[in-house]
């Protein structure tokens, strides 16, 4: 699958139309629903597929971030062969009381893994909380930036974001 081939499957399966009440509050008469395309095996293989160049050398461990950075980072594990770690978004209470399950961290080239970044919130919050356990994280990776090119929430945390797409590239395959 073409590059703008992906960029058209995502739009039409994740882009809808309709009323729909967004986390602010506010309705909206168009909504992009994320998980119709992390759903689909044929479209995450593409991703994956289309993603693999943008991992920078010597990586040694994918962090997909819960919950859509994880089907996006499996599927970037099974085509690399890289280890994942799955990052909670706060350490569970019970068990091993693990922020980040799969494997050890410590001292690991971690790249981030998310599906759709806005502001860079939780990846900021996640990237420090995986540092704090050691691990060494620059680059995040996703495969939809939504942030109209403003990172400047990610670059003063000290994080380089690559993305697949933006926004505006999937919303001009649209037609």
């Amino acid at each position: 699958m073409t590059r703008n081939e992906l960029a058209s499957a995502i739009m039409n399966i994740a882009h809808l139309t309709g009323e729909f009440k967004l986390r602010s509050g506010k309705v909206s008469q168009e909504y992009f629903d994320k998980y119709r395309f992390e759903s689909q095996p044929q479209l995450l293989k593409s991703i994956a597929e289309q993603m693999t160049p943008l991992i920078p050398g010597g990586t040694q461990v994918l962090a997909g971030l819960e919950m859509g950075g994880i089907p996006v980072a499996t599927a970037l594990s099974l085509h690399t062969g890289l280890p994942v770690a799955f990052v909670r978004k706060e350490a569970k209470d019970y068990g091993t009381c693990q922020l980040a399950e799969g494997l050890e961290l410590k001292s690991k080239q971690v790249l981030i893994i998310e599906d759709v970044i806005t502001t860079g919130g939780q990846v900021v919050e996640s990237g420090q909380q995986l540092q704090a356990l050691g691990a060494l994280v620059s680059p995040v990776l996703c495969v939809i930036d939504r942030s109209q090119g403003d990172h400047s929430r990610l670059e003063k945390a000290g994080l380089k974001l690559k993305a697949l797409f933006t926004m505006e590239e999937l919303k001009g395959v649209q037609g």
